[in-house]
């Protein structure tokens, strides 16, 4: 008996070894050795959520859903893009007052979610500081697949895209999304599969944190570094 014990705990920490080192692979097609006149794409972070920056004249060129949702925002020359639970993510309350509806988004399945769309006069990534940022020149092959991506977490109604709220004077607009929020599945977790349709590689046991979010666009760039030398 003590030994099928041991054998079952072995096996159990091996999965849990073998999922947390799981690597999903990128695209080398889509994120080259090498790249040029690529679209500036900066990756932000705030301590415990990760947010997309990107040009709102490249969103906007590609058309679609995204970019309908993209041209009924204020002005911006930049776009803030994030996903999250569709009640706490929208919620402005200080955190404190938040805890409850936290646990909530956490660990009951299924829960609603929405896509912020922001738009910034200036670039956002300016208000970051270095350890909290990166920045990323995508092709316009792995900027297409990103946006895609993005595109395909919106609900659509008859092909347009639904904002389920508007900050009044923030510019902020959220986006109903079709993909649940849980624990399984944080606003993180989105943000690296996004990353991977770019064409970068992610593991997406661990991209439950920010700061492996900023850690995969490490190993993207250091892996392309060591294929051009």
């Amino acid at each position: 008996m003590r030994r099928a014990v041991a054998l079952l705990t072995a096996g159990l920490l091996g999965l849990v070894a073998a999922l947390w080192t799981w690597t999903r692979p990128g695209d080398p097609t889509l994120f080259p050795a090498s790249t040029h006149g690529g679209v500036t794409v900066h990756l932000l972070n705030n301590g415990f959520h990760t947010d997309l920056a990107v040009p709102r004249a490249a969103l906007e060129a590609g058309g679609g859903p995204l970019a309908q949702a993209s041209r009924s925002l204020g002005p911006g020359n930049w776009i803030l893009i994030g996903w999250g639970d569709a009640l706490y993510f929208v919620d402005t309350r200080p955190m404190e007052h938040r805890i409850p509806d936290g646990l909530r988004a956490f660990f009951r399945p299924g829960n609603a979610s929405v896509i912020m769309l922001d738009p910034e006069a200036g670039d956002p990534s300016r208000r970051f500081t270095p350890d909290r940022r990166r920045t990323l020149s995508l092709p316009p092959e792995a900027f297409a697949g990103l946006t895609r991506r993005i595109e395909r977490s919106l609900a659509l109604t008859t092909g347009h895209p639904h904002p389920v709220v508007i900050r009044p004077g923030a510019g902020a607009r959220f986006f109903a999304s079709h993909e649940p929020f849980w624990i399984g599945y944080l606003c993180n977790s989105w943000t690296a599969r996004v990353l991977n349709a770019a064409g970068l590689p992610i593991r997406p046991m661990r991209a439950v944190t920010a700061g492996e979010i900023l850690a995969t666009v490490d190993r993207a760039q250091l892996d392309r570094a060591a294929r051009d030398d």
